[in-house]
């Protein structure tokens, strides 16, 4: 229904994004380290999930993303939770990757992700990771939000904490991931804006 959408960014947090498009406020899920700004113009490539009792929008930064996510709906037991689940633990190009490479572990550290669903992942996608590869090139990776500004611990913690538990992480685990991922920029001088603390929270 949509391909994708333009507009100003009205909201903004990691597991969500609020696009204004001409007066209309678009309420999308996104990856947990989707590279949407937090202000400005921003494009959005959209999925919609219809079901009886909600109509969801999903949103990512590359059009290459948004099918891979389409591609993962396609494996036996894998749903649009699940799958953007995968792609927030996960970049694209690294996904990809886990495929090729047939790299189970990879896949089973996305938080809900079982060995059962990570072999079948690898089973129905084996045969299209080179077209998958290709179609998402070198530009997939993950990255940083753009005009993010290095930002003190007790100002993200609490949203990092709540974007882990909004894809299944128990309240208990999220803060650990996170106060690991800051202990680990504390030792390397690392950045610590939201969108990169959450990546690091998730890369465990």
């Amino acid at each position: 229904m949509y391909e994708y959408l333009e507009g100003e960014v009205a909201g903004r947090t990691p597991a969500r994004l609020v696009l204004d498009v001409s007066g209309v406020g678009y309420d999308l899920c996104v990856p947990l380290s989707a590279a949407f700004p937090e202000r400005g113009r921003a494009r959005a490539w959209t999925h919609l999930v219809v079901r009886e009792d909600a109509h969801t929008l999903y949103g990512f930064p590359e059009k290459s993303t948004r099918d891979l996510f389409r591609v993962l709906l396609g494996v036996r037991g894998v749903g649009p939770v699940a799958a953007l689940a995968i792609l927030s633990g996960l970049s694209a190009a690294d996904l990809v990757a886990a495929v090729a490479n047939e790299d189970l572990k990879a896949l089973t550290r996305v938080k809900g992700i079982g060995k059962k669903t990570g072999e079948q992942i690898l089973l129905d996608l084996r045969d299209k990771a080179p077209r998958l590869a290709s179609e998402i090139g070198a530009k997939s990776g993950p990255a940083g939000t753009p005009g993010a500004k290095p930002a003190a611990r007790d100002l993200h913690v609490e949203d990092a904490v709540a974007a882990l538990v909004s894809i299944g992480y128990s309240d208990k685990e999220a803060r650990k991931a996170v106060e690991a991922a800051i202990e680990r920029a504390a030792a390397t001088n690392g950045a610590r804006d939201l969108a990169t603390l959450v990546r690091s929270a998730l890369a465990g």
